[in-house]
């Protein structure tokens, strides 16, 4: 008499495979969702850089900032409130309880109030990026970007 069924090595493959497979889908999962928030980190500071430029062009200097970098919602205000506003709303993290977007304005000696240029940095998580601005790196900044 002869038993049909799975010897228990045929078993512990399939088993093996399903599980490596598994632990590969996980890993691309993974990349695709943090190079997506990395994508929507380096489009908002493009989204803040253009309307950063276009408030300059209308007012002829940057909006100031408060001593180094701080969180745009600090500093930023003015490119929302105004009548037509630069920018719906100032832009947040992707990731829920993440790290800030940080922007510093540039002053040129002499002439406190008139801003020649400014910094955003922000947080990416799949590359390093540069530090462009010549600063000294802050925490949690590791995407640089200045005014052209």
């Amino acid at each position: 008499m002869k038993k049909s069924g799975f010897t228990l090595i045929e078993i512990l493959v399939a088993a093996t495979i399903i599980a490596v497979l598994s632990v590969v889908g996980v890993v691309s999962y993974t990349r695709i969702n943090m190079r997506s928030r990395d994508a929507k980190r380096k489009s908002d500071v493009e989204q803040v850089r253009s309307a950063l430029e276009m408030y300059r062009t209308d007012t002829g200097s940057y909006p100031g900032s408060s001593v180094g970098f701080n969180p745009l919602s600090t500093d930023l205000e003015a490119l929302v409130s105004a009548d037509p506003p630069y920018m719906p709303s100032i832009p947040t993290d992707p990731k829920p309880q993440s790290n800030d977007y940080y922007y510093s304005a540039l002053v040129p000696m002499g002439t406190p109030t008139r801003y020649y240029g400014y910094c955003i940095c922000a947080k990416v998580e799949s590359d390093l990026g540069s530090n462009t601005c010549g600063v000294t790196e802050i925490d949690n900044c590791n995407y640089y970007l200045k005014n052209p």
